[in-house]
């Protein structure tokens, strides 16, 4: 009777592990096909004493994780707000930012810009010491650990030779890769890039994208990139969200995950990227064409 007993009582003791471990992976599951990012109704202004200015209107989008998601837009359509208001930087007007379940309100690590700017790094640290600042800023890593994570991801972008250089000694895509290295040496939840490559001849431009790419297929990380050149949209994004002219208001949200570096100029790019143009500028209409694959 009393072994009866025992072994009632392990075998429901094995239920309620089993059951655990099954309500565990369903959180997972879920947690893995929500979208890690929503934007919901967000719209975004500037008051001066004279007047408002709009820079978006009731922008709703979501990024899962693992996208390479671009917002394209012209210029003052409020596409580099949007990304400030992501990285915490401004707080829209009307509706919400959530990142994994949580409003946004404030800049946080999770969240990491690269700006197009080549003098976002601090000129007295050397480039490993750039890598290392936020690690160590952000008490995340002690100095031994950080300087680890710097020198791989050095490595990773290929700068292990220019580890003791100063800023001003390297080129402008060698400014952005430093850049680069350090945002994802933080591991964010989310890399934000604000028009990175722009300033960038075309050939290095060219490099830095193929760099990026090779990146992502490592590592997979979740990227929200801003441009006003639809090819670059297309070279480096699997999703496209169009932006209206001032203020910014979605146009249309592209799936445009079969373009890749590959398939720059052919015949397929250059149609997408005409309907692209199109669909932003024709006949000057701010109407939403929804959800497109090209």
């Amino acid at each position: 009777m009393q072994a009866k007993a025992l072994l009632e009582t392990d075998v429901q003791a094995y239920l309620e592990i089993a059951d655990a471990g099954l309500a565990q992976r369903e959180r997972a599951q879920a947690r893995a096909a929500a979208p890690l990012l929503q934007v919901a109704g967000v719209t975004i202004e500037y008051r001066t004493d004279e007047r408002r200015v709009l820079a978006t209107h009731d922008v709703s989008f979501d990024v899962h994780r693992g996208d390479r998601f671009v917002m394209l837009g012209p210029s003052g359509c409020g596409k580099s707000t949007l990304l400030k208001a992501i990285a915490g930087f401004i707080a829209p007007h009307a509706g919400s930012i959530t990142l994994d379940g949580t409003i946004v309100t404030r800049p946080g690590p999770d969240r990491i810009v690269v700006f197009q700017e080549f003098d976002q790094l601090p000129p007295w640290k050397t480039v490993r010491e750039n890598v290392m600042f936020p690690l160590l800023a952000s008490k995340q890593l002690n100095r031994r650990e950080a300087g680890r994570r710097a020198d791989a991801w050095l490595e990773k972008v290929g700068l292990s030779a220019f580890a003791k250089a100063y800023p001003h000694t390297l080129s402008g895509g060698m400014k952005q890769r430093v850049a680069i290295a350090r945002a994802l040496a933080m591991q964010p939840a989310i890399l934000l890039m604000d028009e990175p490559f722009a300033a960038l001849d075309a050939m290095t431009r060219r490099k830095m994208h193929e760099e990026l790419e090779a990146l992502w297929q490592e590592i997979r990380f979740t990227l929200v990139f801003v441009t006003h050149s639809i090819d670059e949209a297309l070279l480096v994004g699997n999703r496209i969200l169009l932006l209206s002219p001032h203020p910014g208001r979605v146009r249309a949200e592209i799936n445009s995950h079969q373009f890749d570096l590959h398939s720059a100029g052919s015949a397929a790019f250059q149609s997408a990227s005409s309907r692209i143009h199109n669909m932003l500028f024709a006949g000057g209409t701010t109407q939403s064409v929804g959800k497109v694959v090209l």
